[in-house]
């Protein structure tokens, strides 16, 4: 069966493991370890590897130990707590103190809550690794980086409990004591047991028949420190006659001089000096009632009214009551009351009495039965909407902001507006479909995210999409225009065009690199046979090949170093009454180094190298690029040499 889940040691591990196994080697010290999704797919575990497919979390080592039954095997674990999460877990790696990764490893795939979505857990993954040698790798870590796990936990309550290791009690410390039956011994570190304690009680017991004291007679007679004690067969403990004694003396110090002062003698008595008593203004007992007024106004309490709490009623009974302190500010006697309404959806207020001109002033307590309206408390409403007059922040882990539709339907969006509340941006959902939009009305531009998966980008007036850097896509580059691709360098533009008959490289005319193309036509295809057309001549530096005949229109084309047919015809004879070779060198000289034919040789390679120019042999043609890797480091390029075939030889064309 094929091994679906494995751990691997990298390269890199393997070189840092065997170079600790050699003398004085330094020993790998595991210290972290990274799990990831795998890129959204069960990654295979490669040697090669020095860092994850795709890292989604990384934290110190909870534990590194060496396994109980495989002494060359090395277990590391890693606990996820529960509040950390909202990732898959296909991969995991093992890295050293100095971010290597040691070793690489998928797992079964399982999803890792965080506790923001609803659910849970922490989640311990242990990594198991082979080494030849267990001293190679130093088997601790940082423990104030650590986790506790439960099975750890529990794995040293175990301990505990069948362990020694405990300090004896002595007259000073607690601890553990032996027990001790004897009655005769002097030890200070025994604890007696209930056998002989009840030894000596039989012995005591039995050499002195004692009778209870009472108020009458002497006697025995059992302590009790209670201060609160009625009975007469107890004697009181120097501790219960201290305790009465000290809060005598606090009651005492408490009463200062109001000791030897009268007390009031009415609720309302406001006498200077005396001790007021339960009741008085309402204190300990029920409150006074002021005289009944016709409405239940606050302003109907009356003024002036002396410190203390009071009950405020109209005909049909209180309607509020008062906690009042009378101010005496010299000259000016003012009251402040703390109203209480009877009725529980009424308001809490404040009265000043002859803080103002207006005699009295209010302030109310904001409650659920009295709450604030926004404006009062400088707030944007929920139900009715506002505006913010300064910025705001919002600081949080996850959807810190929502838009939320009323109902199905209905668009949800940001709209930035200028000074003068005219619409400058939106960005959300504008409408009863799921696209999301990012719209600015100043330029009429937009960008649509589609919720079929595309992407809509808008302009307005011809404006181009500018992108500062390179474009690269893995896919086609899908243009509906004719025109498409265009290429502005200097004083001319290029581009290419379909016009559904034939595509053409286009070009502008002079310092017009973005406007319409000229008469000039260099290339066309003809998009339905295929037919290659070059409109303004040919330059070619090196040979033409190919495999069809080559028909001029016009042999007058060819300059005067060549016949044409007609000229051919009339000047020599036909094939039948050709010249013998030996006839034609004796009649004609040979031409000196007369091209007859060309051709290319056997191929050859070079390996690119970085940093520097990379050349083919003088006189040979590129013929080929094996690419390796991303970077074009170590690419193999193949040439070919030219040979031209001279009256007969061919030759090897040199650089």
């Amino acid at each position: 069966m094929t091994v679906k889940y494995k751990t691997v040691i990298t390269k890199a591990g393997a070189e840092k493991l065997a170079a600790a196994s050699v003398p004085n080697g330094k020993k790998v010290n595991f210290a972290a370890m990274a799990v990831g999704d795998g890129g959204g797919k069960l990654p295979e575990p490669n040697a090669s590897q020095t860092k994850l497919v795709n890292e989604v979390w990384r934290h110190a080592l909870n534990k590194i130990s060496q396994d109980k039954k495989h002494k060359n095997y090395v277990v590391a674990e890693l606990v996820i707590p529960p509040e950390t999460g909202g990732f898959w877990l296909r991969e995991m790696g093992l890295y050293d103190d100095t971010g290597t990764l040691i070793a690489v490893g998928n797992m079964a795939e399982s999803y890792k809550p965080e506790l923001a979505e609803g659910s849970g857990r922490a989640q311990t993954l242990r990594m198991v690794i082979m080494v030849s040698d267990i001293e190679t790798v130093e088997l601790s870590i940082d423990t104030t980086l650590v986790m506790a796990t439960q099975d750890y936990v529990d794995d040293k309550l175990a301990e505990h409990e069948q362990s020694r290791r405990h300090p004896d009690a002595t007259l000073k410390e607690k601890g553990f004591t032996q027990l001790s039956s004897a009655t005769d011994s002097t030890s200070e570190a025994l604890a007696a047991t209930p056998n002989a304690v009840k030894a000596a009680y039989d012995l005591a017991k039995g050499k002195y028949t004692a009778q209870d004291a009472t108020t009458k007679q002497k006697g025995i007679v059992q302590l009790s420190s209670a201060t609160d004690s009625t009975s007469e067969a107890l004697a009181a403990t120097p501790k219960a006659v201290k305790a009465v004694n000290d809060d005598l003396t606090k009651v005492k110090e408490s009463l200062g001089t109001a000791a030897k002062a009268d007390v009031v003698t009415s609720m309302t008595d406001t006498t200077a000096g005396r001790v007021p008593v339960t009741g008085w203004h309402g204190l300990g007992g029920v409150a006074p009632r002021t005289p009944a007024v016709a409405s239940n106004n606050y302003d109907n309490i009356p003024a002036d009214l002396p410190s203390g709490f009071w009950t405020h009623a109209i005909a049909g009974g209180p309607y509020a009551y008062t906690f009042t302190l009378y101010q005496d500010g010299g000259a000016v006697r003012q009251s402040r009351h703390l109203i209480i309404p009877s009725d529980p959806n009424g308001k809490i207020a404040f009265r000043w009495d002859g803080a103002s001109a207006a005699g009295k002033d209010y302030q109310y307590f904001y409650t659920d039965k009295n709450k604030p309206s926004a404006t009062d408390v400088d707030a944007v409403s929920a139900s009715q909407g506002g505006t913010f007059q300064k910025g705001i922040a919002v600081k949080g882990n996850g959807a810190a902001v929502a838009l939320w539709p009323l109902a199905d339907g209905q668009s949800t969006y940001l709209l930035g507006k200028d000074y003068n509340g005219d619409n400058v941006f939106y960005v959300g959902r504008g409408g009863a479909n799921y696209h999301v939009s990012l719209f600015n009305y100043k330029g009429g531009t937009g960008l649509v995210l589609g919720e079929d998966g595309s992407i809509s980008v808008t302009t307005a007036n011809g404006r181009a999409v500018n992108v500062s850097g390179p474009m690269k896509a893995t896919g086609e580059i899908q243009s509906s225009n004719a025109n498409s691709f265009r290429i502005a360098y200097g004083n001319y533009g290029v581009f290419w065009r379909n016009d559904g008959n034939n595509h053409y490289l286009m070009l502008t005319n002079s310092g017009d690199q973005y406007g319409g193309y000229n008469n000039l036509r260099p290339f066309s295809v003809s998009v339905a046979s295929g037919k290659v057309s070059l409109g303004h001549g040919l330059s070619v530096n090196g040979g033409i090949t190919g495999s069809g005949q080559f028909v001029p229109s016009d042999y007058g084309n060819f300059d005067s170093r060549y016949y044409t047919k007609a000229q051919s015809d009339a000047g020599y004879m036909a094939k039948t009454g050709a010249y013998t070779k030996a006839e034609s060198d004796g009649r004609y000289p040979l031409k000196t180094a007369t091209v007859i034919d060309v051709r290319q040789g056997s191929p050859g390679t070079i390996v690119l190298k970085r940093n520097g120019w990379n050349y083919v042999p003088g006189g040979c043609a590129f013929t080929g690029w094996y690419v390796e890797g991303d970077a074009p480091v170590d690419d193999t390029i193949q040439y070919k040499p030219m040979q031209i075939n001279i009256n007969g030889a061919w030759r090897t064309i040199s650089g």
